[in-house]
């Protein structure tokens, strides 16, 4: 179940939470005790390197560069 937090918290405590959600954890974060967003484990299988632009040069590419070439 997912656990409840504000997003004061949230902000306060971001490394944290992360850490948990690496671990498995979900969490539904509140402004003024309404939903505003969730966070939580991205499922591996759905997750797909389409490119990987450290592979063409150290460091990435520029952004301007890639627009440029498009």
């Amino acid at each position: 179940m997912d656990k409840l937090i504000g997003l004061k918290e949230f902000r306060t405590n971001v490394e944290s939470y992360a850490k948990k959600v690496n671990l498995g954890q979900s969490f539904i974060i509140l402004k003024k005790s309404k939903p505003v967003f969730k966070i939580s484990p991205i499922d591996e299988g759905g997750w797909e390197e389409v490119l990987d632009f450290t592979k063409i040069r150290k460091g990435g590419v520029d952004i301007k560069d890639l627009i440029s070439r498009l």
